[in-house]
């Protein structure tokens, strides 16, 4: 039976990108070495953490200026590696769900954090809208997309501060005005490679003005200086990465990204406005997400949630239960995630709504 990937990270990866990491841990390009045990200073991994870098400043028309970093960690070391490297006085925070709560969290251990808006109060269902960003911040930080309760912010705002973005679960999935922002970075496990290397895109200006002493491995000068070598890189991941780099450019960029993920995401919310047993969580619809479309059965349906789910399993549906603190169903739709999937876990509420 074919399996339909779901998972809202680690999450389904090209083929292209399976395929080419697969043979590059037999052998890299027929050196007679597997990528997991070449030096990370040989000329041949030189190559691919250059044309990686070269391909995310082509695809994001990232600007002159800006360095493109391949670091550890996750998404959560640069919690606290921003307000570490950036954070002197304040720092304003929007807070949109549970990572950019842990963000503020982290931030709160260098300085005073003004939360500027929240949407807690509705357990995140919706975007803030209408709040101010104070000047006298040292920057503005918000998540762009919240894989656990299913909203986005798909528009590049403006900011009188220094601009600052968690990117992590939509990166490449549409086009970004990356001059608009200071830093964005990103765990890779959605839409660029295995868990284990974290991108950073950084304008080189913001570094070395915090007035507190960083330790050299959280200085991201140390890492803009040693072009993301200053200690040994995880090099099968960064070669993962630049696979799916290529096979977003050969789909036609993030353009075309974008515009296919419209198409899925929008197919998959009209079945649930159609469906008699679903329900959006997310009421407005521009604030829906169009990578983690999160959905539950109508409150007189609850009780067939579990029988739904094991439904859905049962017709290689992977990954779609929702994540404990909305319950339901969560269905992440990467770029790498097939319109054939889409369709499938259609079909499969279409034909749970016939026969119950």
């Amino acid at each position: 039976m074919k399996k339909h990937n779901f998972n809202a990270g680690p999450s389904i990866l090209p083929q292209f990108t399976l395929e080419n990491t697969a043979k590059a841990i037999l052998d890299l390009d027929g050196i007679g070495l597997s990528i997991l045990e070449i030096s990370h200073r040989s000329k041949e991994f030189q190559a691919v953490i250059d044309e990686a870098v070269a391909l995310f400043k082509e695809l994001l028309d990232i600007p002159e200026g800006y360095s493109v970093l391949f670091l550890g960690g996750g998404a959560s070391l640069q919690f606290a590696m921003v307000p570490y490297n950036f954070l002197n006085t304040r720092a304003a925070y929007l807070n949109t769900g549970e990572w950019a709560s842990k963000a503020i969290k982290e931030a709160k251990n260098f300085g005073e954090v003004e939360v500027v808006a929240s949407s807690q109060d509705k357990n995140f269902n919706y975007i803030p809208k209408g709040f101010v960003i104070p000047k006298n911040a040292d920057y503005f930080h918000f998540t762009t997309n919240n894989t656990i309760f299913g909203t986005e912010i798909r528009k590049d705002p403006d900011s009188p501060v220094p601009l600052i973005s968690d990117m992590s679960s939509d990166i490449f999935s549409r086009p970004v005005d990356v001059s608009k922002y200071a830093l964005i970075y990103g765990g890779a496990q959605k839409n660029l490679a295995p868990a284990g290397v974290t991108f950073v895109i950084i304008r080189n200006d913001m570094v070395g003005k915090v007035q507190r002493s960083v330790p050299t491995m959280l200085k991201y000068q140390t890492h803009i200086d040693k072009g993301s070598m200053f200690n040994t890189p995880p090099c099968v991941n960064i070669y993962a990465a630049l696979q799916t780099l290529k096979w977003l450019r050969a789909s036609g960029g993030v353009k075309a990204m974008e515009k296919k993920n419209l198409e899925k995401a929008g197919m998959l919310y009209d079945e649930i406005e159609r469906n008699k047993f679903f329900v959006t969580t997310i009421p407005d619809p521009a604030d829906r997400s169009i990578m983690n479309v999160c959905f539950v059965m109508k409150e007189e349906y609850k009780e067939l949630e579990p029988v739904f789910q094991q439904f859905a399993s049962s017709r290689g549906m992977v990954g779609i239960k929702g994540h404990r603190s909305v319950g339901g169903f969560r269905a992440s739709l990467y770029n790498a995630l097939p319109a054939e999937s889409v369709k499938a876990l259609i079909a499969a509420m279409q034909e749970f709504e016939r026969t119950n």
